[in-house]
């Protein structure tokens, strides 16, 4: 199903099973870069610059044609939430997230090495929690799942119960927006049949 090959620069196993589910032949090679924020830099343009720097670094030392990267972030208030370093942190994000509307931004960028081009995008998505209650936040940061999610939470995992409302894209929340990503990847050509 694919003309060159397609790498994700991606270890994320939500952004593998995004691709799986949409039926695109693709390998997974992480990429090792410096993800910290620049002075100035919005939100969208961390994302869309980090998602460039993943795809070019893992096409500078692999094989194949087609190289996408991502990232994703969630914002509160215009601030960027990260990761979370510990689970103290994890609780100050979930509580501030409590009973809050914020902003998943994911950024993407498909580098087609033959042509040069690359193609890059940001797509918001409004996500609303209801009000958490502590012990709703310490069952979850007991399970280890908020230590590696941005905003300390996956909407497919153990915070499916937190998010009450979404507006815009459910996988760019997960972490790729698979619609977007798509339509790009057929109009570079990435995909048969388009």
């Amino acid at each position: 199903m694919h003309h060159g090959t397609i790498i994700l620069a991606s270890a994320s196993p939500r952004r593998t099973e995004l691709m799986t589910l949409a039926g695109i032949v693709f390998s997974v090679v992480a990429a090792d870069i410096c993800e910290d924020l620049k002075p100035g830099e919005t939100p969208s343009e961390h994302v869309i610059r980090l998602s460039r720097e993943k795809a070019d670094a893992v096409a500078a030392a692999t094989p194949g044609r087609f190289f996408i990267g991502a990232d994703t972030v969630v914002v509160l208030d215009g601030t960027i939430m990260g990761k979370p370093v510990d689970d103290d942190e994890a609780h100050r994000m979930l509580s501030a997230l409590s009973g809050r509307d914020h902003e998943v931004i994911t950024g993407f960028t498909v580098f087609d090495t033959v042509t040069g081009i690359h193609v890059s995008r940001s797509v918001g998505t409004e996500v609303t929690f209801k009000l958490l209650s502590e012990r709703e936040i310490q069952s979850y940061i007991a399970t280890g799942c908020p230590r590696d999610k941005a905003g300390a939470y996956a909407i497919q995992g153990g915070a499916v119960h937190f998010v009450r409302a979404i507006n815009g894209s459910y996988t760019n929340v997960i972490g790729l927006p698979m619609t977007e990503l798509y339509e790009t990847l057929s109009q570079l050509g990435a995909l048969d049949g388009d």
